[in-house]
């Protein structure tokens, strides 16, 4: 099902990410979008994620300054022609434009990897969130280890924030480190359906107690504004988590 990517608003994409299904142009120069609604769907633990010891221990020395929402266009833009995992870019100039629009509504956020040393984006990772759902959308680096550490944390702050789904379209050799698995269409529409249902603040201030506040679906969406956090609060949050999930793996 295609559509020329005119006639796509932010209101249709939201609903169309309500109903299961997600947006790819089949390059960087098309002028259509088509809907996806896979037979199996990738999904990522966010209580259980398998994060390879080397990373966890490359994760406690805070390798980069991770910011959240502070260049989001950067992160978007960097996605569109930075990908080790695909041959060919699926991002371009209107998706780009239309995710934009997302953030600025608040419903897109993006999880950021900056060099302590020269101040520069090096590698981060940007998705939707509705209700208790977030869907990753794509993922860059240009330095070791940058998206992953992007992701970890990004997955920290679901976790932290009470979400249920951590969606992740499809499965690539990138993601199987994390122990990406596959949920069959219906058994994902019905988690989904459920998640949707959880008020969960993607945004929220790290350094503050508790997560603050709430979010329903279309009324009252996340503040999109850069996110300060200080790098203990952030290290405290990575670190509670990779806890977690240890504690869990030894358990499991």
């Amino acid at each position: 099902m295609a559509h020329n990517l005119d006639d796509i608003t932010p209101e249709l994409l939201l609903y169309a990410y309500t109903e299961g299904l997600f947006p790819m142009a089949e390059s960087a120069e098309s002028k259509k979008i088509y809907w996806f609604d896979p037979e199996l769907r990738g999904q990522l633990s966010i209580t259980g994620l398998h994060v390879p010891k080397r990373l966890q221990k490359t994760i406690r020395h805070y390798p980069y300054d991770i910011r959240i929402n502070t260049d989001f266009a950067a992160v978007i833009k960097a996605c569109g022609v930075s990908a080790s995992y695909r041959p060919e870019s699926w991002i371009n100039k209107a998706i780009i434009d239309l995710y934009t629009q997302l953030h600025e509504m608040g419903f897109a956020h993006s999880v950021e990897a900056w060099d302590r040393d020269t101040g520069k984006l090096v590698g981060g990772v940007y998705g939707v969130a509705l209700g208790g759902a977030f869907f990753g959308e794509s993922m860059f680096h240009s330095a070791t280890d940058a998206s992953k550490v992007a992701l970890v944390h990004l997955t920290a702050r679901l976790w932290r924030q009470g979400y249920q789904i951590f969606d992740t379209q499809f499965v690539n050799e990138h993601l199987e480190q994390f122990g990406v698995y596959e949920l069959p269409r219906a058994e994902y529409k019905a988690k989904l359906a459920e998640a949707l249902k959880k008020p969960c603040v993607f945004y929220s201030d790290l350094a503050s107690d508790g997560a603050g506040g709430s979010s329903s679906l279309a009324e009252s969406p996340d503040d999109p504004s850069p996110e300060t956090t200080t790098a203990p609060a952030e290290l405290a949050l990575v670190s509670d988590f990779l806890q977690s999930i240890t504690q869990t793996s030894n358990t499991g």
